[in-house]
């Protein structure tokens, strides 16, 4: 019989799961995760990469790298959807309503992951490693979402 001691909390089990989905990002800077959870079931998940059908970054090189741009700045010049953003989309392409969910992410969600994330209804984060973007954790802050660094 198992030892109940080296069973994982819900927080590991699903945070070792968004890690594994993070092995799944075509990017080249950053492999980030996410997993959508409610009622300890998860509903969604996403990883960083390339809209389907389009090439990914692993294929033809990042655009960023080429044009020097720093991680946290200029979100909009780069082929990949955020994982945070790919779980949303990938609950609302079947259906799945992710209100009162709570989002696990290897990273801190950037700014614009986390308008969608306060419009989409989810009331807590929980996240491995910090993203340099101030304005993230104050919008998260005011919008009363939970966030918590594991």
């Amino acid at each position: 019989m198992p030892d109940k001691s080296s069973r994982p909390t819900w927080n590991t089990y699903f945070m070792d799961i968004t890690t594994l989905v993070a092995k799944r990002s075509t990017c080249l800077r950053r492999s980030v995760g996410a997993s959508i959870v409610k009622d300890k079931r998860i509903l969604s998940t996403g990883y960083n990469g390339a809209p389907s059908g389009l090439k990914h970054c692993l294929e033809i090189g990042c655009l960023r790298e080429k044009m020097k741009i720093a991680s946290g700045e200029r979100h909009e010049l780069c082929r990949g959807i955020h994982a945070e953003q790919n779980a949303i989309i990938q609950a609302a392409f079947h259906g799945v309503s992710i209100r009162d969910a709570v989002l696990y992410c290897t990273n801190l969600p950037c700014s614009i992951c986390a308008k969608m994330i306060i419009n989409a209804g989810i009331i807590k984060i929980y996240y491995l490693d910090g993203y340099a973007d101030e304005m993230s954790s104050e919008m998260l802050e005011e919008a009363g979402i939970e966030v918590t660094k594991l």
